[in-house]
């Protein structure tokens, strides 16, 4: 098994057994999570496409399947369906099993608009740099977004984001080169800001906290959309 693919297997496993846990019965939310996946992974797939394209990063051969749709691994394209289910699945693990853990509304906008402000900032100070640019650019709009979203669900994502770090940091360290030969995704520093966290760009971390609050986001719109109508 390529290790890009048991990567997938193994962040996905324990979150899909725990789904049908009763207090969280997450198998319920599969029916807004789905389609919040495919519509929210387009979009990212659509870049990634791009960025592939054009030299930004890449992904090695040794270490994913032989299996590559536009230039992406198959395990790319389900990366934007597994790694979002395990996390969104921590989310609503927290919200189950610990109600309160939350931050009041001014908390978060003196958390959301000091951020934004500086996302801003780089964005303008290196706009040449593909990476950064696409990354943080849908990293304002996402909390955007959220801070005008009336379900709150920054409010618990903001500290639930920082227990997906976790699992997170483990799985991009393996994919950036941690522990192993070479790396299975390797990136131009030209097109990012050239700062590590161990081996992870520092943009990964935006990159992840856009892709689960855009699912989110979304999901919400969809579990509206399916709420019975009331007459």
């Amino acid at each position: 098994m390529p290790l890009y693919t048991a990567i997938l297997v193994f962040s996905i496993l324990i979150p899909f057994v725990l789904s049908f846990d009763r207090k969280v019965s997450f198998y319920k939310k599969w029916k807004s999570l789905l389609p919040s996946t495919i519509l929210v992974g387009a979009v990212y797939i659509y870049f990634d496409v791009l960025f592939v394209r054009d030299g930004v990063w890449g992904f090695n051969p040794e270490y994913h399947s032989e299996l590559v749709i536009f230039g992406l691994p198959i395990e790319e394209w389900l990366f934007f369906m597994l790694i979002p289910y395990a996390s969104i699945f921590i989310h609503y693990v927290l919200e189950a099993y610990f109600p309160n853990f939350r931050i009041s509304n001014s908390a978060v906008k003196m958390l959301s608009w000091p951020i934004i402000l500086i996302l801003v900032a780089i964005v303008a100070l290196n706009i040449d740099k593909a990476y950064t640019r696409f990354n943080y650019i849908l990293l304002v709009l996402a909390i955007i977004w959220g801070l005008f979203d009336k379900t709150g669900i920054l409010n618990r994502y903001y500290l639930s984001f920082l227990v997906i770090m976790i699992p997170f940091f483990l799985v991009n360290s393996l994919l950036t080169g941690t522990m192993i030969e070479g790396e299975v995704v390797w990136y131009n520093n030209a097109e990012n800001l050239g700062i590590r966290w161990g081996t992870i760009p520092i943009e990964d971390v935006g990159y992840a906290f856009s892709l689960m609050l855009l699912n989110l986001l979304a999901m919400s719109q969809f579990e509206k959309l399916y709420k019975p109508q009331k007459n």
